[in-house]
């Protein structure tokens, strides 16, 4: 069997024409997924960036690999040692995703800069091959990427069974397609749910990446925006501006999706490959008043869109609740490849029901987030709960609760309002606490480490300075809310960070 993985980094599905978007951002990927199984409802267990490929390539939740940051404690991983048990090679390395591939017989593959951008080298494991394409440390083009997966390609593709892991960051803030590329969406509308009322209601909201914000915690904070990505979102120019960055990163990436396929279609494999499109998370713009960033565990972030073209499957739509975790260990049982002993992945295959051609998801999901805010997610038929315990500076409530079906987009919050669907989410979270953390040494909850090392990586020690500037921008409320919520964090100085690193 021969499976070529296609991770877009930072893409949301109702971006994508196959999800329904106006804009013709992904022909190619479109192509794949009307031949294949377009899932509608597959969520990172863990985001950002590094907790969610983090879950992937150990097979098991954040909550017990302990990766839930993007620095301090809750960026490494915190898994029970093996002690006199380990063997010549450690359970993680025999037990991870690519591993169980490798082990198969499989020749495997990985074209990323991803552990070396992370300093995650769990992800390498049981990749015989991992090409670290770092031309700029994660912000590079798929142009730069490309190429040498064809390299590859042309030396191994004819073979069977073999795994290539292809990551293209386009879509992922800064938006920087080449100037030459043009714009394809110069004459095409934003997305209809975005209006004046909209951008007007969050003009004056707090937290990084906000509407004031959209480049961290100052306009300039990582240097002058790139063309396509603008300074505020003072009007609705500059909010177009945006949407059409973003857009064009994924045509961008999409074309040269279109690129790796061709190739494998020149070498005579295409229709014999299995081609899986997926991603980390998703990107906000507009939702908890964040925008061009990845920030909670909300739909926005957590929802993934994912594709699974597989020679001999009937194409079909699947509207079961997933991890992307579950559709991982659904491929490798396909491919007849050993899944670890029970309990060894959080990841559950449902194979059989692919076989089928019939959903067969979960009751519901728990997602996290803790690299720019303390946050838990719980998705449940159309609803969508998040607890908070600490807002990355974003000012939200403790608890929200919003209407997927009637208000995709978060604009309105029914916590209050619908106290019976809180209730039952919260009792939903707290079951699947109760349930997780009794396997989890010291039963220690690595978010609540994150709050002990002072707060989320990206917020941490910033606070300072942002109340100044909240107040210099006319938003004396909402930093007096802040400075109310956060007293510790008010007087600390910005210390410990190190601000050269890249975005």
């Amino acid at each position: 069997m021969r499976i070529l993985f296609i991770d877009i980094d930072t893409l949301r599905p109702d971006h994508l024409g196959c999800y329904g978007y106006h804009r013709d951002t992904s022909p190619n990927i479109d192509a794949v997924a009307a031949g294949g199984v377009r899932f509608e409802q597959v969520y990172a267990s863990d985001v950002p960036c590094l907790p969610s490929r983090t879950a992937l390539s150990t097979g098991r939740f954040g909550i017990h690999t302990g990766v839930v940051d993007h620095g301090g404690r809750g960026a490494d991983l915190a898994l029970a040692p093996e002690g006199t048990r380990r063997q010549f090679m450690s359970r993680l390395a025999r037990d991870s995703w690519a591993s169980r591939f490798y082990w198969a017989g499989y020749r495997t593959a990985s074209f990323s800069s991803f552990p070396l951008r992370h300093s995650a080298v769990w992800w390498t494991f049981g990749f015989q091959e991992s090409v670290n394409a770092a031309h700029n440390m994660g912000i590079e083009r798929a142009d730069q990427i490309v190429p040498e997966v064809i390299g590859w390609m042309d030396r191994h593709a004819r073979d069977d069974d073999w795994l290539c892991h292809v990551h293209l960051w386009d879509p992922h803030t800064p938006y920087n397609a080449p100037a030459e590329y043009g714009n394809p969406f110069a004459g095409d509308p934003m997305p209809a749910w975005y209006t004046e009322t909209v951008r007007a209601a969050h003009w004056d909201l707090a937290g990084p990446h906000s509407a004031q914000e959209p480049w961290g915690f100052r306009p300039d904070e990582w240097g002058p925006p790139p063309p396509r990505h603008p300074w505020d979102l003072a009007d609705l120019t500059a909010v177009k501006q945006m949407f059409d960055g973003y857009d064009v990163g994924i045509r961008y990436a999409d074309d040269h999706v279109g690129r790796l396929l061709n190739q494998l279609a020149d070498l005579g494999v295409l229709d014999d490959t299995t081609v899986m499109v997926t991603s980390d998370h998703g990107e906000a713009f507009g939702e908890l008043g964040v925008y061009a960033d990845h920030q909670a565990a909300d739909d926005a972030t957590a929802h993934i869109p994912m594709i699974l073209r597989v020679p001999g499957l009937a194409p079909r739509v699947d509207r079961g609740l997933h991890y992307h975790l579950d559709v991982a260990a659904t491929l490798a049982d396909h491919a007849q490849v050993a899944l670890p002993r029970p309990g060894a992945w959080d990841g559950a295959s449902f194979v059989e029901a692919l076989h089928a051609g019939r959903d067969d998801g979960r009751e519901f999901l728990v997602t996290s987030q803790g690299a720019w805010a303390c946050q838990r997610g719980v998705r449940f038929d159309d609803h969508l709960f998040l607890r908070t315990t600490h807002d990355g500076y974003h000012a939200w409530p403790d608890r929200m609760l919003f209407d997927l079906a009637d208000d995709p987009h978060e604009q309105h919050d029914l916590a209050t309002t619908r106290p019976d669907v809180t209730a039952r989410a919260e009792r939903l979270l707290d079951g699947w606490l109760e349930q997780q953390l009794a396997t989890v040494p010291g039963g220690v909850d690595p978010l609540d480490v994150v709050l002990d090392d002072g707060g989320p990586y990206h917020v941490r020690g910033h606070l300072p300075e942002y109340l100044v500037r909240l107040r210099a921008t006319g938003r004396d409320r909402c930093a007096d809310d802040l400075e109310r919520r956060h007293p510790d964090a008010a007087q600390r100085v910005s210390a410990g960070r190190d601000t050269t690193e890249t975005y």
